[in-house]
């Protein structure tokens, strides 16, 4: 009855929520809005309505056990644990968003699982409770950012859907279901293609930076109901996908525009089909120029890693799925990149993946993207010229073979556009310049009396960069501690182009002080 009655509560705020994104649509009507060069990542949520304190991890935190079991799931939620979120966490984590960053930032790209994991046997999830999970936190995300006119892209998780991880091709009730929900955040003209495939676009600054959201269900490999992108399959859910994709990044280019790529379910060889994987890359590597960076949820590890024009090659990559290898894996990587002699940035693609706000495995955590708003477009008659990528010897003998010939990685042969002065590879107009991380440590400790706290885990920016160097703080001071460590800044990068990745890479993989550091924030231990 106390659920009904939350739902019912929550879904009359959805209905006299703030109106639909239309400021986008129509940027000739309307009063620019003033840009504070920052935007708002968030994931994995999971809010869990069954969440009950001082239960049994065993139970999924939902009932007690025996008198000699551990019953001690914490007040706003349990650290380190497989339990989901209370709804006490979630709001308190968008209610805080509200107070601190709601007037500090310009749009939010949040990237799916706003419904609780399907781990309790004896609670069986529902899709009516899915879809009423996610109404709540739509109705949320509306009332503190959409209400201020700051646009929210959201994305699709793998649990967003019933049965989990498993989505048919559109339209269907689920893409029905989330045009309803998500009304308020897909522009009107993007409506038609949603219901189809539940991916869509929006210029959050019209006419010169936009975010596209993907559906990843249709290229996840753990979601049998598609056919995985094969060559041949061309009407494929994840094929078609990819063919809008493609016309989508052709008209933001053409009209000089930079583009966010974001998605639950990040991009490699562990998480996608073969051939969709190979399509992510291609598209990325192809529309470099254009594509100023690419962000995901889903891992719940705070990790960065790179697409590589040697993974169009003829060679199976290294499938990592589990955390517990994902360090190790990373650091291989990183150690096995090419001297910077023979390293070209045109070949490489650098895909964050945010930490989670529900404590499974880690810490409740958020982070807030700086980027540059000063300087001039770069024309398209200013861009460096496009370029193939090599196609092998050994590459044209495999192709002949029946085996390869119908592969996409035998049938695209696109100019690729790379740009050495474009907002991805030096800083400039829309270049990310950094991120700060916030998470919540000692989650166990708070209870009725002692709310628990975001604090500044860590920020990729030089400590000059955080006092306000050029007139711009990248975080604002009031949202900074009174005492900054080197903790906070360790990565000390002047900005998030491919280069500074690259080089941070090397760092991380040389450098056992630095690489310590990696692995402690990816653990959050």
């Amino acid at each position: 009855m106390l659920l009904d009655t939350l739902f019912f509560l929550l879904n009359l705020l959805d209905v006299y929520a703030a109106p639909q994104q239309v400021v986008l649509q129509a940027p000739a009507l309307t009063k620019p809005r003033k840009l504070h060069g920052r935007f708002l990542h968030i994931t994995d949520m999971h809010p869990d309505p069954f969440y009950r304190p001082k239960t049994a991890e065993k139970t999924s935190c939902h009932r007690k056990k025996g008198k000699k079991k551990k019953n001690d799931s914490g007040f706003y939620g349990e650290p380190y644990s497989d339990c989901d979120s209370p709804f006490r966490l979630t709001n308190f984590t968008l209610d805080f968003l509200e107070k601190k960053w709601a007037s500090e930032i310009d749009f939010v790209i949040w990237t799916g699982d706003n419904a609780r994991h399907d781990n309790d046997r004896k609670l069986p999830r529902t899709p009516v409770e899915i879809y009423d999970l996610n109404r709540a936190v739509a109705a949320k995300m509306n009332s503190v950012f959409t209400s201020r006119g700051i646009p929210v892209i959201p994305s699709l998780g793998n649990n967003d859907v019933w049965p989990h991880n498993i989505m048919i091709p559109g339209p269907n009730s689920i893409t029905n279901e989330f045009s309803s929900i998500w009304k308020t955040f897909i522009p009107f003209p993007h409506l038609q293609i949603f219901q189809r495939g539940a991916y869509y676009a929006v210029e959050v600054i019209p006419d010169s930076l936009a975010v596209i959201s993907l559906n990843t269900m249709y290229f996840y490999d753990s979601n049998k109901a598609v056919g995985g992108c094969m060559f041949k399959e061309r009407d494929d859910a994840g094929n078609l996908q990819f063919d809008w994709l493609e016309v989508q990044l052709k008209g933001f280019r053409s009209r000089g525009m930079q583009v966010w790529l974001s998605g639950h379910v990040p991009p490699s060889p562990g998480n996608y089909f073969p051939e969709c994987y190979v399509r992510y890359v291609e598209l990325a590597l192809r529309f470099q120029d254009t594509i100023v960076g690419h962000l995901f949820g889903h891992m719940n590890a705070d990790h960065f890693f790179f697409l590589e024009a040697n993974d169009l090659d003829f060679f199976e990559p290294v499938s990592v799925k589990g955390n517990a290898e994902l360090f190790h894996t990373l650091i291989s990587d990183f150690s096995a990149m090419p001297k910077a002699k023979d390293l070209s940035l045109d070949d490489y693609v650098v895909i964050n993946v945010s930490p989670s706000v529900v404590p499974n495995p880690y810490l409740p955590s958020f982070r807030v993207f700086s980027y540059n708003t000063t300087g001039s477009v770069r024309a398209l008659k200013d861009r460096k010229h496009g370029h193939h990528h090599g196609n092998s010897k050994d590459k044209e003998k495999q192709c002949k073979l029946d085996t390869y010939r119908e592969t996409w990685r035998c049938q695209l042969n696109e100019t690729w556009h790379s740009d050495p002065e474009g907002p991805a590879r030096t800083n400039r107009l829309w270049t990310p310049l950094g991120y700060a991380q916030y998470y919540i440590p000692h989650l166990e400790e708070a209870n009725k009396t002692h709310k628990p706290s975001f604090k500044l885990e860590y920020s990729t920016y030089v400590p000059a960069a955080l006092e306000g160097k050029n007139g711009f703080h990248p975080v604002p001071p009031k949202n900074l501690p009174s005492n900054l460590k080197h903790r906070h800044t360790p990565y000390g990068l002047e900005d998030l182009t491919v280069g500074s990745w690259v080089a941070l890479a090397k760092q991380i993989s040389s450098s056992k002080k630095l690489g310590s550091f990696f692995k402690t924030y990816m653990y959050m231990s």
